[in-house]
């Protein structure tokens, strides 16, 4: 008796010989717009076989079977759907592309939901290869969501095993992390803007202060552990955020003002067109609001603008500036007796903080032929950051208006210039490509340390006449040289299946130069201690890392893939150096090393279900993190100490699955439901350390559940969508220290608990007019992310409770 595989694959199999039998008739296609101009970058769609191609130029050349005709749609952004029916007689075909701004409303929803857009990045973008790794774009005019405030448990809902500090009232920063990396500042990624840097420092400070408003995005891309090859050298992977682009129309003016909940208002204005060979989009950002606790208000404005200008079809160069800057005034950390006594009360009135950004970018597209393309990306930053407040170690101690406040102000100098030239070529008629690149960063940054003044202003100029004994002072210099190699080769082997190895080389060298200073005073003023330290380090080194992706294309959505990469993070300047009350750092701390695998499984059915399944591994070794212990300099005294603590294992399944009930069960025409789920069940644990106490223990920010799932539903011009989201516990510190209730001095250690939060949100558009609403947090549950071990706390920073919010937007 024959099996029911059997059963299955015969058919499958003669189906495949009758295909190659039958053989392949190439088809010659050229595409042009309404005003006869040549179009490139179209997708090509076979909706029978389910292939799927990408004209890169025109005309293009694809196969289909000899032995029918087929239905073939056309797409490209910003254009209507083409659909014609394509046989073997047809050798050459001419396709004409509508600008979707021609089209009704409904037409214009209907073209987007039959978009091809994967929830993978291809195989070959531009001048970067993405073959065999974990990769998924956000499409960000697909989600419901509070993008006002870049509410990231909702704009990165399908993004599986990241998890958010949630403690900035009007994201003015993202902080993910994930796969047991600290999400603090988005620190364990490398962090782009339309593939430029954008952090303080990619190898000394990769804090991220600034963050792209999702309202200004079209899509953002992540790529996990593997990224390390292209991208540098973060565990994390690689975050890009790709933003709008130019309207067709020669000019287009969106508005969007948003009103919430604790005097929170918004205005996002942006400007676009194309006029020729000429195309811009701009926008300007301002945000302020009061934030849920006292002692807490903000104000920010962010401007971008992108200029474009295309030469001729194979050459184009593309500028950017960026400005963002905000003021912030924060309410402090809390214990845990005060939060759960009160999570929206505050006893620090004079913490501040500021930060200025200035991004500039230049980028440089030329295509040698049609299967070689070039990017030169030449890029600068200018930017500070400052903060300012009163920081004891025990969080719950007054704060009083004649004490000293610490000051910290850092400025961040850096440039850099990365060059990409991808290659395609044929391997036994298979079509394989060979990327190699060279990156150049420079950085020359400074922190200093000092007393800041008395009152409550946000006075950020240094009081060292008022405070000439302050307990802890420091002046550094940070310069930082960066030189990178890095190439990768997809081999593709057959039509299904593909190699692809990579190998980064990096010269970097990172320097601490500068002082410190530490003073005691008795209980009378007296100074008992005084001394000042000079440091002048090096740190050179020559890093190699190396990987492989495995890809198999079961069909063109069915996919298996594999990759195992080496990581790489340099040991940071504030690794190094940061005084801070209870603080002490290892001074033969140094860098982390190890690796990350993804095996998964990806694809659609039918375009029904979408689903990605993977287990991941991630291997650290000197990792570095923080656990309480007595001062090295001091036993009397106990302190944080920052050290490599050891060799980490995190390991676990990722699992995503969004399925389009309407296509499913129904056929009413502009009406869709869809429900996903999201769920990452993660394990830890340090396989050794010299520190008995940690040996053994789970890792810090890892919690065994992380799930995310929800609904969304549309008829005609209203959608809704809601979400639910639950993280099960987290620890915060090496030695798994437990949550105590009743701490009334620090805060700072012990658990996250577990916690679930729930989002409703809504959207209607009517001709020129989109009204959004929603209710975040609609069961106003108390609950934190963070423990801050600095700024913005120490202590507990509780996240938001019920907030109502309602946008206006008018596009003309």
């Amino acid at each position: 008796m024959r099996s029911k595989a059997f059963n299955t694959l015969l058919p499958r199999l003669f189906l495949l010989i009758g295909y190659a039998v039958l053989g392949q008739s190439k088809i010659s296609v050229s595409f042009i717009d309404a005003s006869g101009k040549t179009i490139s970058g179209v997708d090509i769609f076979n909706t029978e076989t389910r292939e799927h191609f990408t004209a890169n130029a025109s005309p293009f050349e694809f196969s289909v079977p000899e032995n029918r005709a087929y239905e073939i749609s056309f797409y490209k952004e910003g254009f209507a759907i083409a659909d014609m029916t394509i046989g073997p007689s047809d050798k050459t075909v001419e396709v004409n592309l509508q600008p979707i701004e021609t089209l009704s409303e409904v037409l214009v929803q209907k073209n987007r939901e039959k978009a091809f857009a994967l929830s993978q990045l291809k195989d070959i973008d531009e001048t970067a290869i993405y073959a065999g790794k974990k990769t998924q774009a956000i499409s960000l005019d697909k989600i419901v969501a509070n993008k006002s405030v870049n509410n990231t448990r909702q704009v990165y809902s399908q993004i599986a095993g990241l998890t958010i500090n949630e403690s900035s009232y009007g994201g003015l920063q993202l902080s993910i992390g994930g796969r047991g990396l600290d999400p603090n500042r988005t620190s364990n990624f490398n962090t782009r803007q339309n593939g430029y840097d954008i952090s303080a420092d990619v190898l000394g400070y990769p804090e991220s202060y600034y963050t792209p408003p999702t309202e200004g995005l079209k899509e953002i891309q992540l790529v996990r552990g593997a990224a390390s090859l292209q991208y540098g050298t973060q565990f994390g992977g690689l975050v890009n955020f790709k933003m709008n682009e130019p309207s067709l129309k020669k000019i287009e003016l969106t508005q969007r003002n948003t009103a919430a909940s604790y005097g929170l208002f918004t205005n996002f204005t942006s400007l676009s067109g194309t006029d020729g060979k000429f195309s811009y989009y701009t926008f300007f950002n301002y945000k302020q609001g009061d934030g849920f606790r006292p002692n807490w208000n903000f104000s920010s404005r962010n401007i971008f603008v992108n200029l474009n200008y295309q030469f001729t079809q194979k050459t184009s160069l593309h500028f950017d500036y960026t400005l963002f800057d905000y003021l912030e005034k924060q309410p402090g950390g809390l214990t845990d007796a005060m939060f759960y006594e009160d999570p929206k009360q505050s006893n620090r009135s004079r913490n501040w903080f500021q930060v200025n950004w200035n991004l500039l970018a230049l980028r440089l597209k030329h295509k040698f032929t049609d299967k070689a393309d070039f990017s030169l990306q030449v890029f600068g930053l200018d930017a500070s950051r400052d903060a300012l407040g009163f920081r004891s170690n025990r969080v719950s101690d007054p704060d009083d208006e004649t004490y000293g406040r610490d000051l910290i102000k850092g400025t961040f100098k850096n440039w850099g210039a990365e060059a990409r030239f991808l290659q395609k070529y044929n391997l036994k008629e298979n079509s394989s490509a060979l990327l190699v690149g060279m990156k150049y960063y420079q950085a020359e940054n400074t922190s200093i340390q000092g007393p800041g003044s008395s009152g409550s202003r946000p006075d950020f100029n240094f009081a060292g006449a008022e405070f000439p004994n302050y307990r802890f002072s420091s002046d550094y210099s940070y310069p930082n040289l960066n030189l990178a190699f890095f190439a990768e080769n997809i081999f593709k082997l057959s039509p299904k299946f593909s190699i692809t190895p990579g190998i980064r080389i990096e010269k970097i060298r990172t320097k601490s130069d500068g002082s410190y200073r530490e003073v005691n005073v008795d209980l009378a003023g007296n100074v008992i201690y005084d001394v000042t330290e000079h440091e002048n380090l090096v740190k050179d080194r020559n890093i190699f890392l190396a990987g492989i992706g495995f890809s198999y294309k079961w069909k063109p959505t069915l996919e298996t893939y594999a990759n195992i990469s080496q990581n790489y993070r340099s040991v940071t300047f504030s690794d190094m150096r940061l005084v801070a009350p209870g603080l002490a750092i290892d001074p033969n701390i140094t860098d982390e090393k190890g690796f990350s695998a993804d095996f998964g499984v990806r694809g659609n059915h039918n375009d029904k279900i979408s689903f990605d399944a993977s287990a991941f591994a991630l291997y650290y070794d000197d990792k570095i993190g923080e656990y309480p212990t007595h001062n090295p300099n001091n036993a009397a005294l106990d302190v944080r100490y920052r050290s490599n603590i050891g060799t980490a294992l995190t390991y676990g399944v990722e699992l995503l699955g969004d399925w389009k009930i309407d296509k499913t069960f129904f056929d009413i025409p502009d009406f869709s439901w869809n429900y996903f789920v999201n769920v990452a069940l993660t394990d830890s644990k340090y396989l050794k350390s010299d520190d008995v106490l940690v040996e053994g223990n789970k890792v810090e920010f890892v919690p065994l559940v992380n799930l995310k799932t929800g609904m969304g539903a549309g008829y005609k011009n209203f959608t809704a969508a809601l979400q639910l989201t639950y993280l099960s516990e987290q620890f915060t510190d090496a030695r798994n220290l437990p949550s105590d209730k009743n701490d009334n001095t620090l805060g700072i250690y012990g658990q996250i608990p577990s916690y679930y939060v729930a989002d409703l949100s809504l959207s209607y558009k009517w001709k020129r007019f989109r009204l959004e609403a929603g209710i975040n947090n609609f069961t106003n549950n108390s609950y934190f992310t963070r423990r801050a071990t600095g700024y913005p706390g120490p202590g507990i920073l509780p996240s938001d409770p019920r907030t109502f919010y309602g946008t206006l937007e008018i596009r003309l």
